[in-house]
């Protein structure tokens, strides 16, 4: 028996001896996830759906603009393969260690994930040799990640090195193909910015109402590091998103902003903050919009440790029913164990803005109109805040699938409010 197969094998019975993530788990009461079986699959499942090794599934990557693309390496791995499957998991912790003194509760999705695993993206940005912060160019990147079976388990480990500046449009979407399936996927992505180096990180997530899916991000960063990540995404039949930051060392920034759409579906983002060192901020805001009968949960944790003086956290949800009677469920959470700093959080559930919609109508635009143009800037104000100015969010590209995602769900909140 190869080494692959062995360490296949062992994490299967790992899950099995561990068990799922139980009904009352802490991060997962208010949305249980569908049981191990459905991330496993069965054999015969993901060949039922195998794309070509030629048809551009997998992660397909591809420089934007004039950067210095020279800076980037890029290796595409079969984790099928001993020796690749070995490169491809060189330095990621082990399924279930804490973050912070935070532990996770998801390791069986972990467990899960190494028994699947086929095929995975090591991505490695370099810093331009004598720049300075704010005189080089950004290198920045496109990557696209296509389904290749039914049920799969797709990994990418991004290594940002210190000094290094990178902007990253991340994009999940089903395009057509022979496979009409519901695909399941349970993605994990493993993110280390080193020292003084930044990442602006945009994901967006469109996928089709039966699909379920679950993505981890685990985010490290160094000292005087900088990450600002936002996420766009459109509920389908189950969809998780749980991001876990941890800040290691003095000066460490991260502003995180979710944006998710839910109609008749379930959706939920689990952003887990640990302040580990001094001086150290982080900035959590989520908007959920919900209409028909779904269900959308944004659940925010912050741990701030012994040792982490002055850090300074903020943490903003919000949930809006824009039709129908959806359930919305807002989760903010500090641990604070240092009596220097400043911590404000706060929860806000409301209708739509009636008001708003008077005023635009009383202006000639009809209600759809009226409506869109809310929700729009809503969403835009949300992601322009993350990435901290309009430059920015033109260079990320985050009108389209902000305008994508939103019209999507106006046409759904529509359809539930006729009936």
């Amino acid at each position: 028996m190869d080494q692959a197969r062995a360490d296949v094998l062992a994490a299967r019975h790992q899950l099995e001896a561990r068990g799922w993530i139980a009904r009352n788990a802490e991060n997962f009461r208010n949305l249980p996830p569908p049981a191990a079986a459905v991330w496993l699959g069965s054999d015969a499942a993901p060949a039922a759906c195998e794309s070509p090794a030629l048809a551009g599934v997998g992660w397909t990557l591809r420089p934007i603009g004039d950067g210095p693309q020279g800076l980037v390496d890029a290796h595409w791995l079969d984790a099928a393969d001993a020796t690749q499957r070995a490169e491809l998991l060189a330095g990621l912790p082990a399924p279930g260690a804490a973050t912070g003194g935070v532990p996770d509760d998801a390791a069986p999705f972990g467990w899960a994930h190494r028994a699947l695993c086929r095929h995975g993206l090591r991505l490695r940005v370099g810093a331009d040799a004598g720049s300075v912060r704010g005189a080089a160019r950004p290198v920045a990147l496109a990557l696209h990640h296509r389904p290749r079976s039914a049920v799969e388990a797709p990994l990418l480990v991004l290594e940002v090195a210190p000094g290094a500046h990178c902007t990253l449009i991340e994009t999940h979407e089903r395009e057509p193909s022979s496979c009409q399936q519901a695909i399941v996927q349970n993605l994990q992505v493993h993110i280390r910015v080193g020292g003084g180096a930044s990442l602006q990180h945009l994901r967006s997530v469109r996928p089709e109402p039966g699909d379920r899916l679950a993505h981890h991000l685990n985010v490290r960063l160094g000292r005087g590091a900088r990450f600002e990540q936002a996420t766009i995404a459109s509920g389908s039949a189950y969809q998780l998103h749980r991001h876990v930051l941890a800040l290691e060392a003095n000066g460490a920034f991260v502003r995180s902003a979710g944006l998710l759409f839910a109609a008749a579906n379930a959706i939920e983002q689990q952003v887990l903050v640990a302040h580990d060192a001094a001086q150290t901020t982080s900035d959590v805001e989520m908007l959920a919009l919900a209409c028909g009968a779904a269900r959308a949960v944004l659940n925010a944790r912050t741990r701030i440790a012994p040792g982490a003086a002055d850090s300074d956290v903020r943490q903003r949800l919000s949930g809006i029913p824009t039709a129908g009677q959806p359930k919305l469920v807002l989760r903010p959470h500090l641990e604070i164990l240092h009596d220097q700093v400043q911590a404000v959080h706060g929860a806000t559930w409301g209708a739509m803005p009636e008001d708003e919609i008077f005023y635009a109508r009383q202006r000639g635009l009809d209600e759809h109109t009226a409506r869109s143009l809310i929700i729009d800037g809503m969403a835009r104000a949300l992601i322009q805040r993350c990435f901290g100015d309009e430059a920015a969010l033109e260079a990320l590209g985050a009108e389209a699938p902000l305008h994508a995602a939103a019209a999507r769900h106006l046409r759904a909140a529509e359809e539930t409010a006729r009936g």
